[in-house]
């Protein structure tokens, strides 16, 4: 053997020795990580990551935390976290771990108080529409009796982000379409498990609904939220295809499965009052896409900011929040659900023109805005854990309960 290849052989041998070095520390350091701790970025299942970085916006430096999916694997699917109820609220992280997911953020505004009706329960419900396993859950309230910041122009509660049965993401607009078929006609149905009816309307509640009362729903205006509530009710009961009860104001309490309960108010209530026990009534209903002929497995509610890559006008450029928003990528098939942090460090935020760009910085050609604030909630459960950990710090100092989320999970 030649002094050069002595040496090279040298080399090699020292290589190596550093190389197990190297992994052998790399072990240690992963070893010494707390429990159920993410690096910066790590793969959560097959077809889904997670990463943290920080943000230089206008108003100081955020932290962000982003979970990417890939909707091609066929081990990944995304649906709607809920707590079994419209009207009910739970935080985040238990609905993820009650559902099996891996990862999942909070999702659409909601009813969070009712401070301008006193005496009146604050129903928990979301603004816009839900569709969870491809089940329509509820219908969108009027604009005016929406909670959370100005819609951006062009835009309205019946906007919904949504992932079809052929598994593509999209932004689209759900609307109701129902009736109420009666031996003397034919009425038209205006609402549907949500919280706020258009006025002189009526409105379906089911099973779906929950216990909790559905006096809000005959309260405030189109426009006004904080309008007075009704004083022209009226409920009408209907099981098997018949009318069984009736009651000149909304009750509460769970409604049992198969039946549903009519509310109506001024005019609506009116029509109702036609109807009487035993009279035979079916009542339909279904919410239809604007854009997609494709059936939806899951959607919820919230606002567009990006569309076609390209910044919805009219933005919000002032105010800076912690935010929540999901952007959609390479033609529908990648989702990246996206939350600010609410530490005190961080709580600066983005403006929700900021949420756009940096949605678009991240690869999104759409994104929609969801709820921000105390609700911004992103959980996800490293490899190998039995439960998700929220990873951005909700600004609150807690979870806050909500209405539903996205759901991310893995059959893997």
């Amino acid at each position: 053997m030649t002094h050069r290849q002595k040496r090279l052989r040298a080399g090699r041998s020292v290589l190596t020795h550093l190389t197990a070095f190297g992994a052998l520390a790399g072990a240690a350091l992963v070893a010494a990580a707390p429990a159920g701790a993410v690096p910066d970025t790590t793969r959560l299942a097959p077809g889904v990551t997670y990463r943290q970085f920080d943000i230089t916006a206008a108003k100081g430096v955020t932290h962000a935390h982003v979970v990417v999916v890939d909707l091609r694997n066929a081990h990944v699917r995304v649906n709607l976290l809920y707590p079994g109820a419209v009207a009910a609220r739970e935080p985040v992280s238990r609905l993820a771990d009650s559902a099996g997911a891996v990862a999942g953020v909070n999702g659409d505004f909601f009813n969070i108080t009712e401070t301008q009706h006193p005496g009146v329960e604050a129903t928990g419900s979301t603004d816009g529409p839900a569709i969870a396993s491809g089940v329509a859950l509820k219908a969108a309230v009027p604009d005016g009796q929406r909670f959370g910041p100005e819609l951006p122009p062009g835009t309205n509660t019946r906007n919904v982000l949504g992932v079809g049965v052929d598994r593509v993401a999209r932004l689209d607009s759900l609307s109701l379409s129902g009736s109420v078929r009666t031996p003397e006609g034919r009425l038209t149905l205006g609402g549907f498990n949500q919280y706020a009816l258009p006025e002189n309307s009526i409105g379906a509640f089911t099973t779906q609904w929950g216990s909790v009362s559905r006096v809000r729903s005959t309260c405030g205006t189109d426009t006004n939220r904080a309008g007075a509530c009704s004083a022209d009710t009226y409920e009408v009961t209907v099981r098997g295809g018949h009318v069984v009860s009736v009651s000149n104001t909304p009750g509460t309490g769970a409604i049992t499965p198969g039946t549903t309960v009519l509310v109506g108010r001024e005019a609506g209530a009116q029509r109702l009052r036609k109807l009487f026990k035993g009279e035979r009534v079916q009542v339909r209903h279904r919410l239809v896409a604007s854009r997609s002929g494709v059936p939806y497995r899951f959607a919820l509610g919230g606002y567009p900011v990006l569309r076609s890559g390209q910044p919805l006008a009219g933005l919000d450029d002032t105010t800076s929040a912690v935010r929540t928003a999901v952007g959609i990528a390479d033609s529908g098939h990648r989702l990246l659900l996206f939350a600010t942090d609410g530490a005190v460090a961080y709580r600066s935020g983005l403006t929700i023109a900021e949420v756009a760009t940096q949605m678009r910085k991240l690869g999104s050609v759409d994104a929609f805005s969801l709820d921000g604030g105390g609700s911004t909630t992103l959980v996800a459960r490293a490899s190998g854990a039995g439960a998700v950990t929220v990873r951005n710090h909700p600004s609150g100092g807690a979870e806050r309960p909500v209405p539903n989320g996205v759901g991310v999970f893995s059959t893997n």
